[in-house]
Formats: structure tokens, C-alpha cells, sequence
């Protein structure tokens, strides 16, 4: 998601006439790339009986991604109604695909109109739902950098907002956050000496984050770490969800500056064995579970991982699907994992 200037009359008429719809029969080539792609994926979620009772109002601060969508899905599934954030006139094609995917759950998607660095923006838009989840990530808007610095700052600010405004909005009782393992395994340079326990008590050290340039970790630590803060200090229901390189089919047409800002590092978390993926929809899954077991007793940090790239052939297979150099995902010291027999 971008930051994007102030809406315009123009985008706010065509939002309000959207949300109104059902079904819209504007076809692109992104659009059929997108349809088929999820049409692949509906065996992950077939089988689930779609619970109607007793549903719950939730919003997303990005239901527009790759995991948004299929937390969306999910969360359908479940008996919710889910309300997508939307801050700009680029997002207005992106939700007509998300609401052509789920035409089937008619009426259940809501569209509102917030900026997620204002307080009161996000009180409004929050207004009404149960809980929150905290999915957004940031890109450079120049689209040439990629994830930068000045990202992983608006990063933690857009959290410090989001913490707040559901601290203060009278109907939301708890929020998740989608964070990522990269908050939790930079470590000081012993880390890399004798290989340790990454678990949900680990956290990243900034100063190396700083040091590397990992701007994509930095932005998730600070961000997560903001969070806790504020959760802690107003007595607010938080939980986090840790999640590692995210996976899908034609991951880089759906993901690709958060794929490449993950990476960057690669070798040395290939070295260490940490180095893990996630499919999408096991996440997907994982964060409707964690929001649900939150209604009892849970909360907290949780790791979520599916898979730990320690072979020759996983190496070279992420590779392939993320368009990047083997050698900068394994380094030279790729004889430190197992290697192919």
C-alpha cells in the first residue's frame, strides 16, 4: 500500500459508487492473471463450512495484498464481515477484483475511506468493528527503491496511529498485527557463531538492523515493537503474528517489493538455518486462528513458519520463484546446510 495524496471528489464519488456494487464487469489482463491465480487456490479453502451465526465486524488495514486477500477470504469463511481500508484512487481497481473473488459472501465487504497516519482517520473508519487487523506494509513510491529507510519510519508510525486509534475507538476489543520473522532472528554477531533458539521471547537488535541496511526488518521491529508499547501501556488486547518469507504461486506478480526486502540478507539466514517460508494461505489461516483464540484467553507473539530452507535444491528453488541470484540466497558458505546426496 502507498501513501497517496488527498482523495479527490472524483475518486470519493467512484468509492461510494463501488461499495454499492455487487459484482463489476471491468476485465484487465492483471485482473484474469489474479482470477486464475485464486481460482488455483480455492482447494485451501473448500471443505470449510461458512458459519453465518453470530458474525462480527472487523476491519483490515490492507485487504488489498497478497495476505490481505486471503485473510479477506478467510475471514468470510468465518461469518465475517470484513471493512477494507482504501486511502487512494489506485487501490479502487484492486478492490473491484477482491469483491468479483468473493461475490458469493454478497454484502459482507465494506469499503471505507482512511489515511492510515491520522489518529482520528482511522477511529472513523475502525468505528463499528469488533477488532482490527493490522496487515498494511509500505512500498517506495518511486517504485525504484523498493523497501527504504524512510519506509521502515512510516512503517513504525502507521502502527503508533493504528495502536492508538484502537485503544480509543469504543467497539474494537483487540487487534493483530501481522509482523515478520525478521523482527525476531537479527541478533548480535553471536548469532551467527553458535546457531540459537528463535522463538516468540526473540527480538532483533536495531542497531545491527541499522548497520546492515536491513530497512524491511528494521520497519517490522520498530513497528511491532511501537505496538507492544502502547498495547502494554493502555491495558490493550494485542497479538502478533511473526511470519516468514511469504509463498504463492506467481509470488512475484502478487509480492514483489516485500519478496526481494525480505531477502536481502539471505545468505547469512541460510547460513544459520532461519532462513523460512510460509505459504499464503497457511497464514491466512493461522491469523484468523489466533483472532479467534483471542476472544478467550490468547494473545501474544507467534512465530509462523511452514517450511526452513536448509537444502541445495530449496535454495535454488526459491531462486527461481523470487528472481533472485542463488548466490545472494546461499552465499559462499552454503556447505553449512545439508547438501543434495
Amino acid at each position: 500500500m502507498r501513501i497517496v495524496p488527498k482523495t479527490t471528489e472524483n475518486y470519493e464519488a467512484e468509492l461510494v459508487e463501488l461499495s454499492s456494487a455487487i459484482a463489476v464487469s471491468t476485465v484487465t489482463k492483471r485482473r484474469k492473471e489474479d482470477e486464475e491465480w485464486f481460482k488455483r487456490s480455492e482447494n485451501t479453502i473448500n471443505g470449510y463450512d461458512i458459519d453465518e451465526g453470530n458474525a462480527k465486524v472487523v476491519c483490515i488495514t490492507d485487504g488489498l495484498t497478497l495476505l490481505g486477500r486471503a485473510i479477506t477470504q478467510r475471514l468470510l469463511l468465518h461469518g465475517y464481515t470484513v471493512r477494507i481500508i482504501v486511502n487512494g484512487p489506485d487501490d479502487l481497481e484492486r478492490l473491484r477484483v477482491v469483491r468479483d473473488e468473493t461475490a458469493t459472501f454478497q454484502g459482507r465487504i465494506e469499503a471505507v475511506t482512511a489515511k492510515l497516519t491520522e489518529t482520528e482517520s482511522l477511529v472513523y473508519a475502525f468505528d463499528g468493528c469488533d477488532g482490527v487487523f493490522h496487515t498494511s506494509g509500505f512500498i517506495d513510491p518511486s517504485g525504484v527503491s523498493g523497501y527504504s529507510k524512510y519506509m521502515a519510519e512510516i512503517e513504525a508510525k502507521v502502527s503508533e496511529k493504528v495502536m492508538n486509534a484502537c485503544s480509543i475507538t469504543q467497539s474494537v476489543r483487540r487487534c493483530l498485527m501481522t509482523s515478520s520473522l525478521l523482527a525476531c532472528l537479527w541478533q548480535n554477531g553471536t548469532q551467527f557463531v553458535s546457531p540459537s533458539v528463535i522463538d516468540h521471547s526473540s527480538w532483533s537488535d536495531e542497531s545491527l538492523c541499522h548497520d546492515k541496511k536491513l530497512w524491511y526488518a528494521l520497519g517490522k521491529l520498530k513497528a511491532e515493537k511501537i505496538a507492544w508499547k502502547i498495547a502494554e501501556n493502555k491495558g490493550f488486547k494485542l497479538s502478533t503474528i511473526c511470519a516468514a518469507l511469504i509463498t504463492a504461486p506467481n509470488l512475484l506478480h502478487h509480492h514483489p517489493t516485500p519478496t526481494i526486502a525480505y531477502l536481502k540478507g539471505a545468505d547469512e539466514m541460510y547460513e544459520n538455518g532461519v532462513l523460512a517460508t510460509v505459504d499464503v494461505h497457511t497464514l491466512a489461516k493461522a491469523h484468523v486462528q489466533v483472532y479467534e483464540e483471542m476472544n478467550k484467553a490468547a494473545f501474544g507473539r507467534y512465530l509462523c513458519f511452514d517450511k526452513v530452507i536448509t537444502r541445495e535444491y530449496e535454495a535454488e528453488k526459491l531462486a527461481n520463484e523470487t528472481r533472485v541470484d542463488l548466490d545472494k540466497i546461499r552465499g559462499d558458505n552454503y556447505f553449512y546446510c545439508y547438501r543434495d546426496t
